[in-house]
This record gives structure tokens, C-alpha cells and sequence, in this order.
């Protein structure tokens, strides 16, 4: 997926959840997807469970949280 696809999918907007980014549109933050995605859930268990999303938003949060841990690290 190419950064303009995914950033036509994702926003960060001080207003809504502190600025963390979420799906255009939702209050349905990309750490919760990615997360989900972690422990096995299924993309479409995901998308039944919030159904403003699609298979093209979850593959966009994916894409988006890879190419953050690019630049970033954390200690755990």
C-alpha cells in the first residue's frame, strides 16, 4: 500500500482522541486495529465488530503502524 493510500485513510486530529491517529471518520484509534490484529483476530471478526471499517482500513493501520516502527523505538 502506498503512503497516499494510507494517509487518505488515516488522520490524527488533536480534537479526537488526544491526537492519536485513528480512521478517518471513526473514533477507532490505529493501536486498537493493530492490537487486535496482534492477538489473532480475524480482519473480518474485526470488521463485524465496528462496522464503519473496511478490509482497505485495517491493511492502511497496518501499513501505517509498520511504517512508524521505521523511525521510532521503544524500550519495553
Amino acid at each position: 500500500m502506498e503512503e497516499k493510500e494510507i494517509l487518505k485513510r488515516i488522520s490524527s486530529d488533536p480534537e479526537i482522541l488526544h491526537g492519536k491517529p485513528c480512521i478517518k471518520g471513526t473514533r477507532i484509534p490505529v493501536y486498537l486495529i493493530v492490537s487486535l490484529v496482534a492477538e489473532g483476530e480475524t480482519v473480518e471478526n474485526i470488521i463485524k465488530d465496528y462496522h464503519s471499517l473496511t478490509s482497505e482500513d485495517i491493511k492502511a493501520a497496518i501499513h501505517y503502524a509498520a511504517k512508524l516502527s521505521e523511525y521510532e523505538a521503544y524500550a519495553i
